[in-house]
């Protein structure tokens, strides 16, 4: 009997040690984010080793999160300079926590004009610091992207990744743990979300019903006297 028991104790052993190390292996070892050559770094700080091209790498992590900070429909002219104003489509696994509603947007493109310019989290001013506007401010971007995970942000053309990036290590985020994937407008991976749709009568429409969609209630914050 003790021989038996003996056996079934090793072989629990045993299986522990191997599902250990298989879950230690699957997850692959993030490169430090380093910003890409070109002006996709110079001017939206791209990610050169993580990225619209090797995302699919780097999908379900659970020491993750990932971000896309667009809007259902942005009020700026996106078209204008090539892009989407409205969220077209997504990566698979992308929670959307839209930028505009974080903190005021400034040095977009001339022409894509005015987005939105209602209630933001904080105000960025002329000295570029970042002022809470209600007392849950800090509380919220914790909540979304947690500092003791490693963040995966993407937008439309990379420019709102970049902000949010800027802003989360302004703000005491570790710059090593935040990577600017880029933008889904030059997505071509396989866990590719579409939400933009041809109707039979050949109307768009969008299936926004698909998007995990973090909105920010002002109305129950507290602003900071």
């Amino acid at each position: 009997m003790k021989k038996i028991f003996f056996t079934i104790t090793m072989a629990c052993i045993l299986c522990l040690g191997v599902c250990a190390c298989t879950a230690n292996t699957e997850l692959k070892k993030l490169p430090n984010p380093e910003i890409t050559e070109g002006i996709r770094g110079e001017q939206f700080g791209i990610d050169k080793n993580i990225n619209e091209e090797t995302i699919d790498e780097y999908l379900n992590r659970p020491d993750s999160v990932y971000r896309d900070m667009r809007m259902l429909k942005d009020p700026g002219n996106y078209e204008a300079i090539g892009g989407d104003s409205y969220l077209s489509g997504f990566v698979k696994g992308f929670e959307v926590v839209p930028y505009p509603l974080l903190v005021n947007v400034i040095g977009l493109p001339e022409e894509v004009g005015d987005t939105y310019t209602g209630k933001t989290l904080y105000t960025l001013n002329d000295n570029g610091k970042y002022i809470a506007n209600y007392e849950e401010s800090l509380e919220i971007l914790e909540y979304y992207f947690p500092k003791d995970k490693n963040i995966f942000l993407m937008c439309g053309g990379g420019g709102y990744a970049g902000m949010t990036k800027t802003m989360l290590v302004s703000l005491g985020w570790d710059e090593n743990k935040i990577y600017n994937v880029g933008g889904y407008w030059y997505y071509e991976g396989t866990n590719n979300v579409e939400v933009k749709k041809t109707n039979s009568d050949n109307s768009i429409s969008y299936d926004f019903w698909k998007v995990v969609y973090h909105d920010i209630d002002f109305d129950n914050l507290h602003e900071v006297k």
